[in-house]
This record gives structure tokens, C-alpha cells and sequence, in this order.
């Protein structure tokens, strides 16, 4: 009889300890939850990313107002406007869609190609005529090929994917495989890494400053970003990463030359 209060009392106490303990678990939990939300967030990281594009998309536009047409590379400038035409395709059926990164790379598709006019104007000013006429043909001959793969690409991987052929099949149908977006984005990130490793001793003088910051940039943010959509894209982290480094190499070497080797100089 004289058992039960003290009994009671107990009970309560246990009950009030294991709350407190419950909720400081629940706290720590949402804690951690919290710590590691932007770090698992493609919002985020898109978002980051696309930001980083924007910077490209104006240094492109930047380009053009402070700086003369000698300082375009014809290799680089073709080349982004094939890697914007992509990635506004992709961040567009990507999921989580990322519509700022859509409209950046629709942006700098427009901002290359004005480049790409301006140093082609260039050249014949510079009466390099044959030498525009030789890369007029191989835009030509590229915008053949591509406007052939976007025509026959669907229906040559279904055909492919429902052939039985195993691993051939296995791979037409993968959800980021080479009938889709989600391969020949990365892989024409693949040729801006290809340009910069084939000028990595390009004259300094002729390295866009703004450019090349954006492309690091970009390549940093992507490589993390490629992790968190859907579908997974580990073509597009590999080639970000090596973009990141070939692009702040010459990142590296544009601000050694303009900021401490100047200021070295008597």
C-alpha cells in the first residue's frame, strides 16, 4: 500500500529522463540533419553551379565590350557554344530541373556566337580569308553531323535497347547513356577540358581572366552536383573534375603573369 507512491514517483522520473533523452537525440538528429542538407542538396549545388555560368555567360558579354577580337580562341569559343547548346537541353529534363541554369547556357549560346563573329571578322580584317573559309567548313560539316544524331539517335537506341543484345542493349537504355542528354552533355564538357590541355602554354596575354574564372568555378560546383541528380551522372563528375583542373592551371598562370610577376617587374 505504502509502495505505490514511491512507485509512481519512480515512474515519473523515468519517464521524464527518457524525454529529455529522446529529446536531445531528436535535437542532435535534426542537427545533423541540418549540417548536412546543403551538402546533399542539388538545389544547392545546381544552384551554385548555374551561378558559376552565369559568370561565363558574362565574361563572354564582358569580353566583347573591354576586350579586342585577338584575344578569342577559335578552339574554345566552338566549343562552348556546342557545351551551352547541351546543358541547356539537360538542365531542362535533369531532375530537379535547374531553370537558372537552363537560361544561362541559352544566354551564353548567344553571347559565344557573337565571339565567334567578332574573331571570324577579325581574321579577314587580318586578310586570313582562306583560313575562315576552312573553319566555316567544319562548323558545317559538325552542325551536319549533330542535326544527323539528334534525327536518327532515338530511334537508333530503342532499336538498339529492345534488340536482346545484351550488353549493348543494357547500355542504350541506361537512363544517362549515349542516346541521351545526360552523355553528350558531359562529353562536350570533355572537349572545353580537351582545349584548355591543348593550350596549356597559351600566351597569357590571351587568357580571358573572367573566362577562366568561371569555367573553375563551374567545374568545382559540377563535380558534386553530378552526384545529387537523377539520373546520377558520374561521366559529368569525372569531366568536371578535370575541367576544374586544367581551367584554374590556366587560371593560375593568368594571375601570375598579370599580378605578381608585374608587380616584380622594375
Amino acid at each position: 500500500m505504502f509502495a505505490a507512491p514511491s512507485s509512481r514517483l519512480a515512474s515519473q522520473a523515468m519517464l521524464r529522463t527518457s524525454r529529455r533523452v529522446v529529446g536531445r537525440r531528436v535535437k542532435s538528429t535534426a542537427a545533423k540533419e541540418e549540417t548536412k542538407s546543403w551538402w546533399s542538396s542539388a538545389e544547392v549545388w545546381g544552384g551554385l553551379g548555374a551561378i558559376a555560368g552565369w559568370g561565363m555567360s558574362g565574361s563572354a558579354i564582358y569580353d566583347a565590350m573591354q576586350q579586342g577580337p585577338e584575344v578569342i580562341s577559335l578552339t574554345m569559343t566552338p566549343v562552348l557554344i556546342v557545351y551551352s547548346s547541351l546543358f541547356a537541353r539537360w538542365a531542362w529534363v535533369v531532375q530537379p530541373r535547374n531553370l537558372l541554369l537552363c537560361a544561362c547556357h541559352v544566354t551564353n549560346v548567344g553571347a559565344q556566337l557573337n565571339q565567334f563573329r567578332r574573331a571570324l571578322e577579325f581574321k579577314k580584317e587580318q586578310g586570313e580569308q582562306e583560313q575562315v573559309d576552312d573553319i566555316m567548313k567544319q562548323v558545317g560539316a559538325g552542325c551536319a553531323v549533330a542535326a544527323a544524331a539528334v534525327v536518327a539517335g532515338p530511334t537508333v537506341g530503342s532499336a538498339l535497347a529492345g534488340a536482346e543484345l545484351g550488353v549493348v542493349s543494357t547500355v542504350a537504355a541506361a537512363p544517362a547513356g549515349p542516346f541521351t542528354v545526360h552523355f553528350w552533355a558531359p562529353m562536350s564538357k570533355w572537349f572545353i577540358s580537351g582545349a584548355s590541355f591543348m593550350e596549356l602554354h597559351r600566351p597569357t596575354d590571351k587568357i580571358s581572366l573572367p573566362q577562366y574564372t568561371a569555367l573553375t568555378l563551374t567545374g568545382f560546383f559540377f563535380s558534386r552536383y553530378a552526384l545529387l541528380v537523377t539520373p546520377i551522372n558520374y561521366t559529368l563528375c569525372s569531366v568536371n573534375i578535370a575541367l576544374f583542373g586544367s581551367s584554374a592551371w590556366h587560371l593560375g598562370r593568368k594571375v601570375k603573369a598579370d599580378y605578381i610577376d608585374d608587380e616584380k617587374a622594375p
